[in-house]
């Protein structure tokens, strides 16, 4: 698109003064036509807006239309609690923060109080000021040689491939100003990840991308040339995510360049597309042992994996492996089926896997009841993207978070939802040269930081209005949920606690305790 609007405004003017030689009445069009040539070079220069360098003139378009949102808001109000897009206000938030704009709202909230799904956190009359310094996380069990401090929220998984190299450059830059980690998806490790110099969480999913034979398995030999690399802070193994929880990860052919061949070693000209289970084990025991694997060839980094919760039996055989064998992984990272910024099929979208919450909470009281939850951190992953978010999953026992949406609109992401077609308007998921050039690094790596930084500090201006000093004071009673128009509950009672080790003496019923009865540490 800019190459054509240079081309067609040389062309147009050159024609334009050819013919004012003989016709001078044709000098009025320049009136109209320079300026709007000088318009769209303006657009070409100018680093703030993709949409207007990919596409200037016409691209005003769209930031005029976006004048008009405010007022036209309350057509267009989507819920933030039943697994749909975020809502226009949850957009706004990012945007304003990344931009360093005001993003206080007037004339009080603007959410319906009385919705079900609405949610709170009861706030105290004795506030205080939480100490900031807190927002670090250490991340690393008994069995870990290079602890790594994390910050409170991070980078969730995306892959170079899903995203272009600008993308991927302004998300690692953003994270290396602002202290904290980015999770390099599935695709593997890339320059463009290396590069800024920011923390890595190197994802190693089915189809070993950076670590893997000619023929697809993993390849010690190949991992452990990688994970020596300082930017490498932990390796999480995926077991599953949550925009298609059992099913494997797809990259089309569209956007697959030779680089990424080279980068991933897959066949070009064909999707990619990882198997849906693993080959390096096939059983709980067996993905221990391979994370001891990893922790060893790595020097003694964290080491753990992701998942999307879905058979409780086959997570409760996990523990009992932990249990077994004495291997436990230094954090487990909880995907939401509500999540994710990839392809994915329809029905995998929307109907395979547990929420976050659920699955959250779940994965906490099975290891609490385990009476292992004190060497294992836990990570929530899947639309969290204000410090109020935060404080939820925080509630519900995580102890940090990863956000992936949010950080792709704080790089400029608009939701025009042409991730899978290779024509991503502001180049953010796109492999085209021409769109990849109008997301500028310097201007979206700044914003990722400010929104980051901005998010944690919101988290604990919500932390001290509730009272506390610390992440940790956080309990599910705090944090409440309208469940219908008439009852309210809070997180206690919609998520019941499991004692420490009930798990272990059997004084667990219910659904829980018939998962545990048939969890088998041999067998998923």
């Amino acid at each position: 698109m800019r190459r054509a609007f240079l081309v067609a405004s040389g062309t147009t003017l050159a024609l334009i003064a050819g013919v004012a030689v003989v016709w001078p009445p044709v000098l009025w069009a320049l009136l109209v036509v320079v300026p709007i040539i000088l318009r769209g070079v303006a657009d070409l220069l100018q680093t703030r807006q993709a949409v207007r360098r990919n596409f200037p003139v016409i691209g005003h378009g769209r930031y005029l239309l976006e004048q008009i949102r405010p007022e036209i808001n309350q057509y267009f109000v989507e819920s933030n609690h039943d697994g749909r897009p975020f809502s226009r206000n949850d957009r706004s938030v990012v945007y304003q923060r990344a931009k360093g704009e005001l993003d206080s709202l007037p004339f009080g909230t603007q959410r319906d109080v009385y919705a079900v799904g609405y949610e709170w956190i009861n706030h105290s009359l004795a506030p205080v000021e939480p100490d900031e310094r807190l927002s670090r996380v250490r991340v690393g069990g008994p069995a870990c040689r290079q602890p790594y401090a994390a910050s409170m929220l991070n980078v969730s998984a995306m892959s170079y491939g899903s995203l272009s190299r600008n993308a991927v450059l302004a998300l690692n830059t953003g994270a290396k100003m602002g202290g904290f980690a980015h999770n390099t998806g599935e695709g593997g490790l890339s320059p463009y990840h290396l590069e800024p110099g920011g923390d890595l969480i190197w994802q190693l999913g089915t189809g070993y991308f950076s670590a893997r034979t000619p023929d697809g398995r993993f390849s010690l030999d190949e991992f452990q040339k990688r994970a020596a690399l300082p930017a490498v802070k932990m390796i999480e193994v995926k077991l599953s995510q949550g925009a298609k929880p059992g099913h494997g990860g797809i990259l089309p052919a569209a956007k697959l360049t030779p680089e990424i061949v080279a980068i991933r070693g897959v066949v070009p000209g064909q999707d990619v597309v990882s198997p849906p289970a693993h080959t390096a084990f096939s059983t709980p025991l067996g993905l221990l042992t391979f994370l001891q694997t990893l922790r060893e060839a790595s020097g003694g980094k964290p080491v753990g994996f992701k998942l999307c919760v879905g058979k409780r039996h086959e997570f409760l055989g996990i523990v009992k492996a932990m249990l077994e064998s004495g291997i436990t992984p230094d954090f487990i990272t909880v995907d939401g089926a509500e999540g994710g910024t990839g392809a994915a099929p329809l029905e995998f979208s929307d109907s395979v896997g547990t929420p976050l919450c659920e699955g959250l909470s779940f994965v906490h009281y099975a290891l609490v009841g385990a009476g292992l939850r004190d060497q294992i951190r836990i990570i929530a992953s899947g639309k969290v993207n204000t410090g109020f978010q935060i404080a939820t999953k925080v509630a519900l026992g995580a102890d940090m978070c990863n956000a992936a949406r949010a950080m792709l609109f704080a790089i400029g992401c608009i939701q025009a939802l042409r991730c899978n077609t290779n024509r991503c308007p502001t180049g953010v998921a796109t492999q085209d040269p021409e769109l990849v050039h109008g997301l500028h690094v310097g201007d979206k790596s700044t914003r990722v930081a400010r929104y980051h930084r901005e998010t944690v500090r919101s988290f604990f201006d919500v932390l001290g209005s509730a009272g506390f000093q610390e992440p940790r004071d956080l309990k599910p009673w705090f944090v409440m949920r309208r469940v219908n128009s008439g009852e309210v509950r809070s997180y206690h009672e919609i998520y019941p606690a499991i004692e420490p080790g009930a798990l272990l003496d059997g004084s667990v019923n219910g659904s829980m305790g018939r998962a545990w009865d048939t969890a088998r540490p041999d067998r998923f």
